[in-house]
């Protein structure tokens, strides 16, 4: 077969009939406590069926993807960017001397032999790389730094016809699609209240990443890096910590709550909050950073035909010393909901009408030695996921890969992306401003 792009690509999209058939998730759902779901890839593919993928962005996160993304089966990690010259030769050692790399991105973007981009760049380059990946391949990434950007990616996506995969793997979880099956059937009643929070206490998890000795202007690209920023003198801490400054990232709000309101609004189809605010403050963390290491948010969201009014709460506090690290709780009027990635904790209670109670009390007065007993539920149900679950983040991206190939909605598009993270951008406006933020997640627009 002609081993061109354009061959390459209209292979790709020409076997969703065939070989993808085989490598759909298998779901287990189990009779008990348990529900297993495993993902049973039985592909082989020859070089030329590869989805070729090249990483912009090969920090941390971005490597961790790139390793990630190359375990499913079918996917080559063929180029790296990144402006940071050591780190493109680390690219080299964990996915071969071979691969392409350059510090400009635009170069990753013109080859005709990538299908798909990962982009795991500071929050301000995303929406300006994303835009442009659109227009010439697919992409999986975080969302944009400014809520005024957010709907330049969707008309992008929308134009192109292209896949993106927004990165909240957590999203393609088996913990959250076992909690949407048990929110959808009822498990928790009405739901009124929903709380989450990420705890930290460990300088790497406040960002306070280590700092090359050897980076300098010499091996690093620092004018690029600033962008359309202020042109500050070079700063190692803005480079390689840049999340703490407002300037590159999107704070803990942009960093953190979005994954957890991602997840919210997978399990219960919500569009968003009408009402935003939040409050907070740098107590711990004084290390030259400009965004807070404390942060509150809370969210009204309305009533929609997918679930009632309730109530969100947020927070994280990255000099806590709680063991647990994040909490997401989901709470109705017959029960609560305790979810992680890999198993869901289901707690069931007696729930009074919402009427008078005092008139049901009178009912008593007149059979007081009647009150006949009934065998209980289990109070607490646990739903665990099997051995041999892969995680979130191998989901996410097998589901990203398969979307590439069958051509098929991903699980989290740019306006579901945008719709999650939304509200945790207008809790950073919000504490700026000093007030509560008033938004149409419908219509993406922003209201008096």
């Amino acid at each position: 077969m002609n081993n061109s792009g354009n061959s390459r690509r209209k292979f790709i999209k020409g076997i969703a009939g065939t070989a993808i058939a085989a490598s759909v998730p298998q779901i287990i759902r189990a009779t008990g406590n348990e529900r297993k779901e495993e993902i049973k890839l039985q592909e082989y593919y020859s070089p030329n069926d590869n989805i070729n993928v090249a990483l912009i962005g090969a920090g941390n996160m971005g490597t961790g993807d790139a390793q990630t993304a190359k375990t499913v089966p079918g996917v080559k990690i063929i180029a790296a960017c990144d402006l940071f010259d050591p780190r493109l030769e680390e690219a080299k050692k964990n996915f071969g001397a071979d691969i392409f790399t350059t510090r400009d991105y635009k170069e990753i973007l013109a080859r005709k032999d990538i299908d798909a981009v990962i982009i795991g760049t500071p929050d301000h380059w995303h929406k300006e790389i994303a835009v442009d990946a659109l227009n010439s391949g697919n992409c999986e990434k975080p969302m944009v730094q400014q809520i005024n950007e957010g709907q330049a990616v969707v008309d992008a996506q929308k134009k192109s016809g292209k896949v993106l995969q927004v990165g909240s793997q957590g999203l393609s979880s088996v913990g959250n699609e076992k909690a949407k099956e048990l929110f959808e059937a009822g498990a928790i009643g009405q739901l009124n209240y929903v709380e989450g929070f990420w705890a930290r206490n460990t300088p790497g998890g406040a960002w306070q990443y280590n700092l090359p000795e050897d980076a300098s202007e010499k091996n690093l690209d620092w004018k690029r890096f600033l962008k359309d920023k202020p042109q500050v003198p070079y700063d190692p801490k803005r480079f390689f910590r840049w999340r703490c400054f407002k300037d590159y990232g999107t704070g803990v709000c942009g960093d953190l709550f979005v994954h957890l309101i991602s997840s919210l609004h997978y399990i219960i189809s919500s569009t968003g909050p009408t009402r935003i605010m939040s409050t907070g403050g740098l107590r711990y963390w004084k290390d030259g950073r400009d965004v807070p290491d404390i942060m509150l948010g809370m969210f009204d969201y309305p009533q929609t035909e997918k679930h009632p009014a309730f109530n969100l709460s947020l927070r994280v506090n990255f000099v806590d010393s709680n063991p647990n690290g994040s909490y997401f709780r989901m709470v109705g009027n017959e029960g609560s909901m305790t979810v992680e990635w890999e198993q869901v904790t289901l707690t069931k209670n007696f729930s009074y009408p919402p009427g008078d109670y005092a008139q049901v009390l009178k009912a008593k007065q007149y059979a007081p030695d009647y009150d006949r007993k009934k065998i209980k539920d289990p109070e607490t149900t646990v739903f665990k996921v099997q051995e041999g679950y892969k995680g979130a983040h191998y989901d996410h991206h097998y589901n990203w890969m398969r979307s590439i190939r069958e051509g098929k909605p991903t699980v989290e598009d740019a306006l579901f992306g945008y719709r999650a993270a939304a509200p945790a951008l207008l809790c950073n406006d919000s504490y700026v401003q000093g007030k509560a933020i008033k938004w149409d997640p419908v219509n993406l627009k922003l209201l008096a």
